[in-house]
């Protein structure tokens, strides 16, 4: 895996959103930029965190951050939960990895002594110049979109 550090440059990436938008970090620039990586959509966790994002999207708006989850899961299942649980913030997939492995969140993982390949639940905040302010490695969902937002409001 890669490893990314504050202070340094954003790595680079294009994606579509689950509403069709090609995203990209130049287009991001000016405007900070919270980067939530999720193992998949609709399950338990995933749908907690995206809650908490969603209910303080009107906060991170008047802190001048955009907010985009990320996770492998392809455009259409992104779309169909941002649908069924009313997001009101971008979805993007990364099927091929190369963003995930890029940000250092695509690793071995394992569960019940089982290994796979999955997505280190990871939040990522991009200042207005494309650096990364801040990193949350090893998310837990409690109470970490209230911190990602005092985050954004300090920059």
């Amino acid at each position: 895996m890669t490893e990314i550090e504050v202070g340094a440059p954003a790595p680079d990436f294009t994606l579509t959103t689950d509403s069709g938008e090609v995203l990209s970090l130049a287009a991001c620039r000016g405007k900070k930029l919270v980067l939530y990586f999720y193992p998949k959509a609709g399950t338990s966790g995933c749908t907690v965190e995206a809650h908490d994002f969603n209910r303080l999207k009107a906060d991170f708006d008047a802190a001048d951050t955009r907010i985009v989850g990320v996770s492998p899961d392809p455009d259409t299942a992104l779309a169909k939960f941002r649908t069924k649980e009313g997001l009101t913030f971008d979805l993007a997939g990364d099927e091929a990895h190369g963003m995930l492995e890029a940000y250092g969140v695509w690793g071995e993982k394992s569960m019940y002594g089982r290994k796979y390949m999955g997505v280190e639940r990871t939040t990522v905040l991009i200042d207005r110049e494309g650096k990364i302010a801040r990193l949350w490695p090893k998310v837990k969902v409690a109470g970490h979109a209230e911190e990602v937002l005092a985050a954004a409001r300090s920059l």
